[in-house]
């Protein structure tokens, strides 16, 4: 289960995600966006995913698409930060990346 709530405030668009964005939810997340979206006028974007309890292939895509709009991320826990981390990471341009686990 997924709650999407929206906030609308001058200047910022929020949607507050609680619980799993993954597998059927996601497809509401992206319509919702749209909707959200289509009668706007290029407001700060973010996506609060202080509730999110999993994130699944499907939903990383998402929030990587997301973030190609524009849209800023709030995260709390590590895996949520992590996830973060890795969609909003710029491409590497051939350099080497070292891992959490590298010694």
């Amino acid at each position: 289960m997924l709650r999407i709530t929206v906030h609308l405030k001058p200047g910022a668009l929020t949607f507050q995600l609680e619980g799993r964005l993954a597998g059927p939810w996601v497809p509401v997340l992206q319509e919702c966006w749209q909707s959200a979206l289509a009668g706007q006028h290029e407001p700060g974007l973010r996506v609060d995913l202080t509730g999110v309890t999993a994130i699944d292939a499907a939903g990383r895509t998402c929030l990587a698409a997301l973030h190609r709009e524009g849209a800023e991320f709030i995260a709390a826990d590590c895996l949520t930060r992590a996830v973060v981390a890795e969609i909003t990471r710029p491409p590497s341009g051939g350099a080497q990346e070292r891992g959490c686990s590298d010694g």
